[in-house]
């Protein structure tokens, strides 16, 4: 079997992987950390910085799919400290909206990119994509 990938535009890859993987009706997106932007400045180094740069990576990922955050059904969110949870929540709040896809937050102890954040989703459709 052939994988069918999504590649985002302006989105780097920090390792030998997809971005997005088409598993039929479901479509598996890698995780994210905001320096998967090859022209991303870190500002502040913020929490909530890096978050926004986040979901701008995979909202990349998202238009190549031909899918939306509306579409996404789980998120993991991986965190070097869960002193940035609420700051996290925070944006991710003004991403998503009741009702939420499913999610799964966990403190790691350090992440690709020497990034405080990652993300991943996973999307599921039912009926034909792209409709």
């Amino acid at each position: 079997m052939s994988r069918k990938i999504y590649t985002g535009e302006g989105v780097s890859v920090s390792g030998p992987y997809s971005h997005a993987v088409d598993a039929g009706n479901t479509i598996f997106f890698s995780g994210q950390v905001a320096k998967n932007a090859p022209d991303y400045q870190e500002v502040t180094g913020s929490i909530e910085e890096q978050t926004k740069q986040c979901f701008k990576n995979l909202e990349q990922v998202l238009k190549s799919a031909n899918v939306t955050f509306d579409d996404v059904v789980k998120v993991n969110v991986y965190l070097t400290t869960m002193k940035n949870f609420q700051g996290m929540n925070a944006v991710y709040e003004t991403i998503f909206s009741a009702p939420y896809p499913a999610r799964t937050c966990v403190a790691v102890k350090e992440l690709p990119l020497e990034a405080d954040i990652e993300i991943e989703m996973v999307v599921y459709q039912s009926g034909e994509k792209g409709v």
